[in-house]
């Protein structure tokens, strides 16, 4: 799921430099006009008392999103702290216990296995770590902060929608700090947009399904453009004549940060051609399929079209490798 505000949680952040705007309003009357503009929109009174009436804002949420700064911590550590031994052995132990669904769900939504694998596992453990906050408070402590009300102001209705549809009740319905839902830890928005039933039980529980949680993270990638039978990319090694030839490429121009801060696409060939070769050495594949370059603490990727899918899950290239590189040893 693409979680705006949850950018890599638990890495070190860089006290924030930017000044920070405070609500122009107190929290009882905002509230009170978000009250009045749900109810506008057709939410029943009743659904309103459950979830919004008598709310307080969470100070720790807005210190929590007060921290979103640069980050200082490089790939490799983070790298070593997020995926530990037991993260790639409990993940291996999960492609063998549930090969039958993953199967399945490969063959339903074309997302290979490692990934969705990958993806459960940085977002929440393996389903063991979902978050305990209650949504509607996170997230109507976040639409009152001003930084990005829209945003969250937007996610609160969906929030609404959710209840209001029956997928879930209000008093269960938890999650992150920001409002990332379950073990996918979507947004109401993803959840509404790409969650699945696939345990067909008449609903779509992020919550406590596996089926329905890990079919739901390949179809949020399968929306945003993952390709079967592709892969996500590979390390390269780049010498010192071939950055010569490839430094003229220019970056991307559209796109979220991570992806404006990463070269534009040129046949794989290409990049073999000028010298770029694989991080043991070896030659490239001979292949036309696209690649961008992706450098980031040191290190050198090219990257494929499938990668684009796992940076909307979260825009940050430490995330979007971290996954890739999880699922290469989830094989």
């Amino acid at each position: 799921m693409r979680i705006l505000a949850l950018l890599l949680a638990g890495v070190l952040l860089a006290p924030a430099q930017e000044v920070v705007e405070e609500p122009s309003r107190p929290f009882d009357a905002w509230l009170g006009d978000l009250i009045a503009d749900a109810r506008s929109r057709g939410f029943e009174e009743s659904l309103l008392n459950e979830t919004l009436a008598g709310l307080e804002p969470l100070p720790r949420v807005v210190e929590r999103d007060r921290s979103q700064a640069e980050l200082t911590i490089t790939l490799n550590r983070y790298f070593q702290t997020r995926i530990t031994p037991r993260v790639i052995r409990l993940g291996r132990q999960h492609a063998v216990s549930e090969e039958a669904l993953l199967r399945r769900i490969q063959t339903t939504y074309g997302v290979p296995s490692p990934i969705v694998l990958a993806i459960w596992g940085l977002e929440s453990h393996y389903g063991e770590f979902t978050g305990a906050t209650p949504v509607f408070q996170a997230l109507a402590t976040l639409a009152w902060q001003p930084r990005r009300s829209a945003f969250f102001r937007g996610e609160l209705f969906k929030a609404l929608t959710i209840v209001s549809g029956g997928y879930i009740d209000a008093k269960t319905m938890t999650g992150s700090w920001a409002g990332a839902m379950g073990q996918p830890q979507f947004m109401p928005s993803s959840y509404l947009d790409h969650a699945v039933d696939f345990d067909k039980d008449g609903l779509r529980d992020i919550w406590r399904s596996k089926p329905d949680t890990l079919a739901s993270i390949a179809s949020y990638l399968k929306a945003n453009g993952w390709t079967a039978g592709q892969t996500w990319g590979r390390e390269v090694t780049i010498s010192d004549a071939a950055r010569g030839k490839i430094q003229d490429i220019p970056k991307r121009a559209n796109g979220c940060s991570a992806i404006r801060a990463m070269t534009e696409r040129r046949p794989l060939n290409t990049w073999s051609e000028s010298g770029v070769r694989l991080k043991s050495g070896a030659a490239l594949p001979s292949s036309d399929i696209p690649a961008g370059l992706v450098e980031t603490g040191g290190r050198s990727f090219l990257v494929y079209p499938n990668y684009d899918a796992l940076l909307s899950y979260n825009c940050a290239h430490l995330y979007a490798l971290s996954v890739a590189m999880l699922s290469d040893r989830l094989q």
